[in-house]
């Protein structure tokens, strides 16, 4: 018998194929020359300045973003002590497209970031980017369509405003299995409108409530797996249909 995946996440929409996109993860570290900063900054060169440079570079870039690119980062090193030119500095950034070309011009605009701050700043710059990059997710409709009536048929009420089904969503290794097996990832609502990955939403989360209704749409995939399981005919229809998403996709 074939296999299929189904894992199920949190959210604020609940949506049966949400499109998770690709993600790169990228570290950009500037090398400057330490100095005191009151006695001979002059001798200095800044690696805190590059790395802001950096930053705003890339926020000034937005404006030419395509609508579902993502890009997001954080300082992860900005010196040791104010009275000391920082030496080194280091930035932490997400880069998000929904396909793989799309992802490969965003990057490259992205470098030119990295590079021309270093020059302005007279910085050396390395940037390395994560040995594993997460793929798009790519949901498989038979599959989805069994979590969906199974879900229904537990008294779940799934989601039908076409703006909220066609959001972009996050990005997740799932994607990554989604192109070696038929799968789907499903998102499910706590109903609620706090936004997710802030601490409102974890206490939310933490709720008795909030298990429940984990435990139900568990249940849900749980009772989508054994009609699979139960019909290995369908398993043959969503292996044909993988095959075409693939191939529709090179």
């Amino acid at each position: 018998m074939g296999k299929v995946t189904g894992l199920g996440n949190i959210a604020v929409e609940q949506n049966e194929a949400l499109e998770d996109i690709r993600i790169d993860k990228v570290t950009i570290t500037f090398e400057g020359k330490a100095a005191h900063a009151s006695t001979s900054p002059w001798d200095g060169v800044n690696a805190l300045d590059a790395a802001v440079l950096c930053y705003q570079n890339i926020s000034c870039m937005r404006q030419q973003f395509k609508p579902t690119w993502r890009v997001h980062g954080i300082f992860t090193k900005a010196g040791e002590k104010p009275n000391i030119i920082p030496e080194k500095a280091e930035l932490l950034y997400f880069i998000r497209a929904p396909s793989t070309q799309e992802l490969k011009e965003l990057t490259k605009k992205m470098i030119g970031c990295f590079e021309g701050s270093a020059i302005a700043s007279g910085c050396k710059v390395n940037y390395t980017f994560a040995s594993k990059s997460y793929d798009s997710l790519m949901s498989n409709e038979r599959l989805s369509s069994l979590y969906v009536a199974n879900g229904e048929a537990l008294g779940i009420e799934f989601e039908n405003d076409p703006t909220l089904l066609s959001k972009q969503g996050g990005s997740t290794d799932m994607g990554n299995v989604s192109r070696v097996l038929p799968s789907i990832h499903p998102k499910y609502s706590l109903h609620t409108q706090v936004s997710a990955h802030t601490s409102e939403f974890r206490d939310i989360a933490y709720t008795e409530q909030s298990h429940d209704l984990t435990l139900l749409h568990a249940k849900a995939l749980a009772m989508a797996a054994v009609d699979v399981y139960q019909n290995p005919g369908l398993v043959a229809k969503m292996k044909s249909d993988f095959q075409q998403q693939l191939r529709s996709e090179s």
